[in-house]
């Protein structure tokens, strides 16, 4: 059932502009550290090319997928179709950071709507796109985004959030370094 492509083809690209949700998926080189699950919503995925896409990623409670991908690029996105047709995508690839700071944050930044406690943007090459059944994914309703994390930057301020990352951000579980305690 399950099948494999060299690149996010276009009908592909169609399954994942009608998803609300994916998650990002990554790990550390040593066979103790925490592997992460991460979903994301809002509308911040951009499919860049066949073979690349990018996401705006929030400031959150961790910054694991960053630390990650500075450690090692590993990175997986997975969509799963909670309506009908069922359908499961996977996108396995090598990741990289882009921080406000980079000269590539523009250019890539204008591609989104601005999100308040936007963090960076995690771009990826894609080197392997699989597609499974869905199945056994239940059927769920779309209810719309929720407005908490975005409250919680806007009332914050830029200052604010700065200071939460500086707090929260800077490593990973595994005591891994992410891009922004280069900055701070």
């Amino acid at each position: 059932m399950a099948k494999i492509f060299d690149c996010i083809t276009e009908e592909l690209q169609d399954f994942i502009a009608a998803q609300q949700l994916f998650f990002v998926g990554s790990a550390p080189l040593s066979p103790t550290g925490h592997v992460n699950l991460s979903p994301k919503g809002f509308d911040c995925l951009r499919i860049l090319s066949p073979n690349q896409v990018a996401y705006l990623d929030l400031t959150g409670s961790g910054n694991e997928t960053s630390a990650h991908l500075q450690e090692n690029g590993r990175i997986t996105f997975m969509f799963c179709a909670f309506a009908e047709p069922p359908c499961i995508l996977r996108l396995f690839g090598q990741g990289n950071t882009i921080l406000p700071s980079s000269p590539d944050w523009n250019s890539l930044y204008s591609l989104f709507s601005p999100i308040p406690g936007t963090r960076q943007i995690i771009v990826a090459d894609i080197q392997k796109v699989q597609t499974s059944c869905g199945f056994g994914v239940p059927l769920y309703e779309y209810q719309g985004q929720r407005q908490i994390l975005v409250n919680w930057a806007s009332k914050r301020g830029e200052e604010g959030v700065r200071e939460f990352q500086q707090q929260k951000n800077l490593v990973s579980l595994d005591g891994l370094a992410t891009p922004l305690s280069k900055l701070f």
